[in-house]
């Protein structure tokens, strides 16, 4: 209704302009068609009263004035700018508070007044203050350049970016500097990559090496982190999102012992182990039992990389793997839980009770997830079909869509966004298609896989690195040895041959980098002390650099067994024919599940 009053009046407006414009017109009409005498009698009172004009110079500004305005009040851009003012008035926008506001935050209690130091602007420098850095050829010579962001410094020295630039009007924002560092990191990535496959080697490693010499540990191409993690982090939801939907019931039938129960008792031992040895030594057993904790996680990101590099996802000892992985990252939420316990803030029982929380969680949103397959998944994803048939851009985009929604519930019920990315990809798995969702998603997968495993080689600093590489080594070349152990140890403990426990235990003898999520918790609950802590830190950054290698030496190591009599070569082959899975039964019994019937 307000549109349409609106509307009436501009267009009376317009009506009532045309029309002095008519009357106008109509009156020169008349003035030109009279006789001379009267334009010249027209003429002398025009003449006489210029003369009056110019001589009453008091009061002849303020009539030309006044005129001026007259004519200026009645043109279509007024009358346009006094319909909007109507319509939009300066009071309608102060009618809604800002809750986020300075004043309102303070005077509300949700916030306290704390001291800041804004960094200035590195336009800000003198001639003599400036000096050539590396990073400054990637910097725009601009107003708008991602250093004139503003940043803020806190007493702690935590370091913030503006997120949202008070305006007036709503606007549409530019940060500058995240996009900036997204292209130092994509095209670093890129170069390592290709670097890497030139000389034969994993493109994994040369992301790796590419984020620790554009991070901070490096060059300092890239300083703020948190921008680019959260980016990054599509790269493990979408690399788990596509595991899923080449997930198969039947295949993870064969090894879901020992994925569930196996990975279960490998948390545990390791748990185990190290609080024992941390009470022979001394320190304290929280601290021991946390390292075990600490050990126990393995990288679903990068080992599923390198599994699907050497198309070993169907192999028996990559099922055993890709089942470990899964129930390592369905127990996230269960760890988070157990650290306050350990760290001494909350009792035992708050902690028994934390934990039978997550678990009641976990089983209710996988009850709910699986109902939701058997009822509005096909639907949907029919739906989308019949939508998409000239082109498959809605399909991708509901399918991400899809994914990115299961994860985020699963992350605010309090589990992980790993979890919730692979359960979205299981959904659709049972559906007939899951394999052209697969390939609409493949190359979003495949670009933040790339850029997540940068971030994580930003997360190694190469100099600390190389100041305690000898500490370091050591303590890797010890993790990876206890690692294979202990897993190929209850791998084989479940009736697995030597060489399926073994694959399996060097596939996980990294540590994975969520191990940095749980040591950057457990610093803040002051479970583990600053040495300590450095100590984990660097045995993780390095663990992750040497997995391409310990990957390159699986095939040597096999060899070596073969010929040490660690197992036979006639039953070690575990690639069955067009993934089908060919299992060797406590080295005696082989079950082959072959496709299609036989001919008599």
């Amino acid at each position: 209704m307000r549109m349409l009053s609106f509307s009436l009046l501009l267009i009376l407006d317009l009506i009532l302009s045309v029309s002095s414009a008519a009357a106008s017109l109509s009156l020169l009409a008349v003035v030109n068609t009279s006789d001379s005498s009267t334009t010249a009698a027209t003429t002398a009172a025009t003449t006489t009263a210029t003369t009056t004009f110019f001589d009453d110079t008091n009061g002849g500004d303020a009539n030309l004035t006044t005129a001026a305005a007259t004519n200026s009040s009645n043109s279509f851009a007024d009358m346009f700018d006094r319909a909007l003012e109507k319509e939009f008035p300066e009071s309608e926008q102060n009618e809604v508070a800002d809750s986020g506001s300075f004043n309102n935050s303070v005077a509300e209690q949700q916030a306290v007044l704390e001291t800041v130091a804004r960094v200035k602007p590195k336009n800000n420098e003198t001639k003599e203050d400036k000096s050539f850095q590396l990073h400054h050829v990637f910097n725009l010579d601009s107003e708008n350049r991602p250093e004139d962001t503003p940043t803020l410094i806190d007493r702690k020295d935590n370091v913030f970016i503006i997120s949202n630039t008070k305006s007036k009007y709503p606007m549409l924002q530019l940060d500058l500097r995240l996009i900036s560092e997204l292209v130092v990191v994509i095209v670093s990535a890129t170069c390592g990559g290709i670097a890497f496959a030139c000389a034969g080697q994993p493109v994994i490693t040369g992301y790796l090496l590419a984020g620790s010499i554009v991070g901070p540990g490096g060059f300092s191409f890239v300083t703020e982190m948190v921008q680019v993690e959260t980016v990054a982090q599509f790269g493990v939801i979408f690399l788990l999102f596509a595991l899923g939907l080449e997930f198969s019931a039947s295949k993870l039938r064969v090894v879901r012992a020992v994925a569930i129960l196996g990975g279960v008792f490998q948390i545990f031992l390791f748990m185990f182990l190290c609080g024992v040895t941390a009470s022979l030594c001394g320190a304290k057993i929280s601290e021991g039992v946390f390292v075990g904790l600490f050990l126990s996680m393995s990288s679903t990101a990068v080992v599923l990389k390198f599994l699907m590099e050497k198309n070993s996802i169907n192999a028996l000892h990559g099922q055993v793997t890709v089942g470990t992985l899964i129930l390592q990252d369905c127990t996230v939420g269960l760890l988070f839980a157990f650290l306050p316990v350990l760290g001494g803030t909350s009792g035992i029982l708050q902690g028994v009770i934390s934990m039978t929380k997550s678990f009641l969680t976990l089983i209710t949103f996988l009850a709910i997830l699986s109902l939701l397959t058997r009822t509005i998944v096909p639907w949907f994803l029919k739906l989308m079909i019949s939508l998409s048939s000239q082109t498959n851009e809605l399909y991708q985009l509901a399918s991400v869509a899809f994914c990115l929604l299961v994860a985020w519930c699963s992350d605010k019920l309090g589990l992980s966004l790993e979890l919730g990315s692979f359960a979205a990809g299981v959904m659709i798995s049972t559906t007939d298609l899951a394999q052209h969702t697969l390939e609409q998603v493949e190359p979003i997968r495949n670009f933040f896989a790339a850029l997540f495993l940068a971030s994580i080689g930003m997360l190694i600093h190469v100099h600390f690195l190389w100041n305690h590489v000898d500490i370091l080594l050591a303590a890797v070349i010890l993790v990876i040895i206890i690692k294979t152990i202990v897993v190929a140890t209850v791998v084989k403990a479940f009736g697995y041959n030597n060489k399926t426990s073994l694959l399996v235990g060097m596939s996980l003898a990294q540590i994975g980098e969520f191990a940095f999520v749980l040591l950057s918790r457990a610093s803040n609950l002051h479970l583990v002390e600053g040495k300590v802590y450095l100590l984990l830190l660097g045995t993780t950054a390095l663990s992750l650099v040497t997995t391409p290698l310990l990957f390159k030496l699986i095939p040597a190591v096999v060899h070596l067994g073969v010929l040490l009599r660690w197992f036979s070569p006639d039953i070690s082959a575990e690639i069955g024919y067009k993934g089908d899975i060919l299992r060797a039964d406590s080295a005696k019994r082989i079950s082959l599940i072959v496709q299609g019937p036989h001919d008599s």
